[in-house]
């Protein structure tokens, strides 16, 4: 070899070994721009929202019941959202949390039960059953982050009300699992879809496998008006007794009067009703979520082929992939140690947003969605300061521990995991950086087998 060519062969080693240089070691790093926000709806947004917000301010008429020009968007979303989940009825709310309140007290959940939650969750499941006065009871989770249903067995107790099933980050969880065991045990299944609209097991839509399912279209949500909730069902008198909770503690009839001659429906409102404005925007982006679904599996599934060539990084288990909204990319390492390594590397390498939003973080910095982090759960926190609902005589013994270690096999995830947010508008370009980004860093990381080269 002449030493031209060895020159040459020396210079395109050396620009292979500074391309793949690491950038928390000094090296360029796969991207320098931030990734897009993760707010999945809102990427779709444009003039269809705007113009059918426009139409219900021009009608003068954003309340749902009555108006100088009712529009009848909330109803009309109502019909349009049943339909696409599969369901006979829904009752459009004002916010995911609303949504979870009024579907428990339809189910009349209360004082002397216990509802089985997962330990993977949103704070605002736990909060639901405590302001009810009901108690929560933890049930630990699998490799799909779902609940594990051999654990939700055990849990099962005389006082047991019900399961609230939580389809997190994206994915369904075990559907027709929990259902047969709330089927076999008298037990009520409330499927929180918060995270997880358009998702789906074997074709059948999240939301229709419970007696009720509920629907968040917060700002973070696939499809959104900023805030705003649902909730879906078979069963029409738990529809009446929903539709009674939300609104005044009366059901209404055709024209929207109240209805006060059924005893079996003099109950207590919440006042969570939609508004006429968010009922419009969501009718929009109601039509725009399969879309928006797609876009988001198509690049995570993309992500996910590139790391099945390194198999000591896990990736989530899933109960049904074609049922995923893509929305979340979860990754389990051998220790906490190395999920730590590899956040920090990726993170160097330009895979996060930037300045606000969460994206590649540990999962142990995911704040209220892990359950021992939830300060007035682990500790027993009460509005009244009296210890509601926990010092209720009919509470005496229930629920058990929330402090860390109640849920072990969760523990072990959240330490070993990262979650990557996948937005909807993410570009070939931008898939194609964070794969390479992967690649730089899990070679380095794991085909080592030591961690040693991130360490350096």
């Amino acid at each position: 070899m002449s030493t031209v060519q060895r020159a040459t062969k020396s210079n395109a080693a050396k620009k292979i070994a500074d391309k793949n240089k690491l950038a928390i070691h000094g090296g360029a790093p796969a991207r320098t721009k931030p990734l897009p926000l993760e707010f999945p709806g809102v990427f779709g947004m444009g003039a269809a929202e705007i113009k059918a917000a426009t139409a219900v301010l021009r009608a003068k008429s954003p309340f749902r019941y009555y108006g100088l020009a009712l529009q009848k968007e909330t109803e009309r979303f109502e019909t349009e959202f049943a339909r696409f989940i599969g369901t006979r009825y829904a009752v459009a709310v004002g916010s995911g949390t609303g949504a979870l309140h009024t579907a428990l007290s339809a189910l009349a959940a209360g004082p002397g039960q216990e509802v089985i939650v997962p330990a993977y969750l949103w704070v605002s499941v736990v909060a639901a059953v405590v302001n009810l006065g009901a108690i929560p009871v933890l049930a630990d989770i699998d490799e799909s982050f779902s609940l594990n249903p051999l654990e939700v067995e055990k849990r099962i107790t005389p006082k047991t009300t019900g399961i609230i099933l939580v389809h997190m980050s994206g994915a369904p969880g075990n559907a027709k699992a929990i259902r047969d065991i709330a089927k076999r045990q008298g037990l009520f299944l409330l499927e929180d879809c918060a995270q997880c609209a358009g998702g789906s097991v074997d074709g059948q839509k999240v939301g229709s496998f419970g007696d009720i399912g509920i629907f968040s279209f917060q700002m973070n949500k696939n499809m959104t008006a900023g805030e705003g909730g649902c909730l879906v069902t078979n069963d029409l008198k738990l529809y009446q007794r929903a539709e009674a909770c939300h609104d005044l503690g009366y059901a209404r009839d055709g024209s929207g009067r109240l209805v006060m001659d059924s005893p079996d429906l003099w109950l207590w409102g919440r006042g969570y009703r939609m508004d006429e404005l968010r009922a419009a925007v969501l009718r929009v982006q109601l039509r725009k979520l399969p879309g928006v679904v797609r876009a988001m599996h198509r690049s995570k599934y993309r992500i996910r082929a590139a790391l099945g060539k390194f198999p000591e990084a896990q990736l989530r288990k899933m109960v049904d992939p074609k049922g995923d909204t893509g929305c979340f990319l979860i990754i389990t390492y051998r220790d906490a140690e190395t999920a730590k390594r590899v956040c920090q590397a990726l993170r160097a390498e330009g895979i996060t947003t930037f300045p606000q939003g969460l994206s590649n973080l540990v999962m142990t910095d995911w704040g209220l969605h892990l359950y021992y982090n939830i300060r007035s759960l682990v500790n027993r926190g009460s509005v009244d300061g009296r210890g509601f609902p926990w010092n209720i005589p009919a509470n005496a013994g229930l629920g058990g521990s929330y402090a860390k270690g109640t849920c072990p096999a969760a523990d072990g995830l959240f330490e070993r995991s990262v979650l990557l947010p996948i937005p909807s508008c993410l570009t070939r370009r931008d898939e194609d950086d964070i794969i390479h980004a992967f690649e730089k860093v899990l070679s380095a990381e794991l085909s080592s087998g030591s961690g040693e080269r991130l360490e350096k």
